[in-house]
């Protein structure tokens, strides 16, 4: 299943409170990239964080999200909606 996750950065949290962790989040995301559950990163024109990740369901997909240091640490969550493939076009063809 594909999940689209995006980051919300925790109110009152600042860029000086995620900097400790920006190396280590990085390599976490690496190593989920290379695992194959991340199969997209992106950032928004906001710096916002978006993922798109593979996983069986999504009890799965929300645990590989809480194994980055930013989601450990408490300064950042995110919005988990699984996607579903586009049908729109039948309704072309009927």
């Amino acid at each position: 299943m594909k999940f689209i996750a995006i980051e919300k950065v925790i109110l009152g949290v600042g860029q000086d409170d995620l900097k400790p962790y920006l190396e280590e989040e990085s390599k976490k995301v690496w190593e989920l990239h290379k695992s194959g559950y991340l199969r997209e990163i992106y950032f928004t024109e906001n710096r916002d964080a978006v993922l798109i990740l593979e996983c069986s369901d999504k009890e799965e997909a929300l645990n590989i999200l809480k194994e980055l240091p930013l989601v450990k640490n408490n300064l950042i969550e995110f919005l988990l909606n699984e996607l579903h493939p586009y049908e729109g076009y039948e309704r072309l063809f009927r």
